[in-house]
């Protein structure tokens, strides 16, 4: 650093680490990953935490982190390597993600950032918390449901002998990874390969039904039975099976990687992978929080986890996927506040009537129609029955088109969410959701750019450490532009 260190910006990301990695990432702060008492790593803590926070700074493979290491100036600066320093071996990064991934506190860089952020007092009084949700993309190939039942079949063979003892009639297992022989333009070909697939797995799993497996050939069997159900179902002949002919939910897009799922960001956004979660603080840009799901987790399933180191009080600030009851319900009990736009009412027929031009009264349990008709509300099944009562109604043609007349469904948390759509159209919404809320969609920019959008590592646990370090180096970049310094404690520039 005393020979190259002037070449190095003193407001980049690789400076502050240089001056500061040993505060930031003590060894004591990752003693636990390695408590077998036979020595410590030969590579210190801190520089393993610098690199590993520059790689996902940068979008970088292991390997060309450690090419970057040896190669590029301000990376030696901010570890404190001599130039003719060759760096260690790519494994190393592994090594340590790995012991990380089984840890308590896998998120400990992360964690370790945010904690400088709470020293500087940057967020005290700030109670604005923006949340949101963007796809990252896996790291495998989409398969069909052919494919995955081979490339799974092949892979019970390979780890159990007693499956690769096997006679099957589909196809060469052992030497073909690809695709069955098949006229794929015929549908009784098509579904005569499917039915010799299927009964090929199913002859698999009878002969080892009460096996005794290891953890990786039962989690393999498992998998396999799984193939073999989530996408067929049984065909017009006896013991023939096909393809269904819908898409089932929570469907796995690839057997190297079961944890990928079908992605729908939007009614537009169609694709395969995870779901990465922020909050954010609005006014200076700082992710309080992060997470990393599967592709077809909601994005009010995983907002409370966002959540649960804020103290009460805190305006939740979110677009319509976050809208629903039970998450709006999850903010009131615990005293938070809901900026968060609601969810748009459809109607049952173009230009009708909604749930709102209904009065509904939830102490006497009653629902008075347009027409002003009042029926009550069932205590268990939560509908109001108009039925016989919309025969010769005039507002009929605005209000169903059920033969039987109109069956109301009044949602548990309706009170909730009317007083949301309420708000919504009000001053005191629009103001604070259109200046604050839009910060989150240039932190999710920052998060994906550098090849950002793609994971690198397959399940969620591995990509949940690996968008967590990403997170703590834009928090970091983020600090330094709000001039961030160490003087006898963590301090901002005033």
């Amino acid at each position: 650093m005393a020979m190259c260190g002037h070449l190095v910006a003193d407001d980049s990301v690789y400076w502050f680490l240089a001056e500061n990695r040993h505060r930031l990432f003590p060894d004591d702060m990752f003693a636990d990953l390695f408590g077998s008492g036979r020595g410590r790593p030969s590579v210190p803590a801190d520089v393993i935490a610098t690199v590993m926070v520059l790689q996902a700074l940068e979008g970088l493979s292991d390997r060309d982190a450690i090419a970057q290491l040896r190669m590029n100036i301000a990376w030696k600066v901010a570890v404190g390597r001599p130039l003719h320093d060759e760096g260690f071996h790519p494994t190393v990064l592994t090594l340590w993600r790995n012991k990380l991934r089984v840890s308590d506190r896998p998120q400990r860089i992360f964690d370790a950032v945010r904690g400088v952020i709470d020293a500087t007092s940057v967020l005290a009084g700030k109670t604005r918390r923006a949340l949101d949700s963007t796809v990252l993309d896996d790291a495998v190939t989409r398969q069909d449901a052919i494919m995955q039942l081979v490339a799974q079949i092949r892979r019970v063979r390979r780890l159990v002998p007693a499956a690769k003892a096997l006679v099957l009639v589909a196809h060469d297992f052992d030497n073909d990874p690809g695709k069955p022989v098949c006229a794929w333009n015929d549908r009784a070909d098509i579904d005569r390969v499917v039915t010799e697939l299927v009964t090929d797995a199913q002859a698999i799993l009878t002969a080892l039904d009460g096996a005794e497996l290891d953890n990786i050939q039962a989690e393999a069997v498992g998998l396999l039975a799984l193939v073999a159900g989530q996408d067929v179902e049984p065909g017009e002949g006896e013991g023939t099976w096909r393809i269904a002919p819908v898409t089932r939910p929570g469907r796995m897009v690839s057997v190297h990687d079961p944890e990928s799922r079908h992605v729908h960001k939007t009614s537009h956004n169609y694709r395969d992978g995870f779901k990465a979660h922020i909050g954010i603080e609005p006014d200076t840009g700082l992710i309080t929080a992060c997470d990393l799901t599967a592709g077809n987790v909601g994005d009010a399933q995983a907002a409370p986890g966002l959540l649960t180191k804020e103290a009460s009080g805190v305006e939740v600030l979110a677009d319509s996927a976050y809208g629903s009851g039970d998450f709006r319900a999850y903010l009131a009990e615990r005293g938070h506040t809901a900026t968060i736009k609601p969810i748009p009412l459809r109607s049952a027929i173009p230009d009708g009537f909604t749930i709102d031009d209904f009065t509904i009264d939830l102490e006497a349990m009653t629902a008075t129609c347009p027409n002003q008709i009042t029926v009550t509300i069932g205590p268990k099944s939560r509908q109001a029955r108009f039925t016989r009562r919309c025969n010769g109604c005039p507002l009929r043609e605005r209000c169903t088109r059920a033969v039987n007349g109109k069956v109301l469904s009044v949602h548990q948390h309706h009170e909730l969410l009317a007083n949301a759509r309420a708000h919504a159209l009000t001053d005191e919404f629009i103001k604070p959701y259109r200046q604050h809320r839009p910060m989150v969609e240039r932190s999710i920019a920052w998060l994906i750019r550098r090849n950002g959008r793609k994971v690198r590592y397959r399940g969620i646990t591995r990509n949940q450490i690996g968008f967590s370090h990403r997170c703590a180096a834009v928090n970091l970049k983020r600090l330094i532009n709000l001039g961030i310094r160490w003087d006898q404690g963590w301090q901002l520039a005033t």
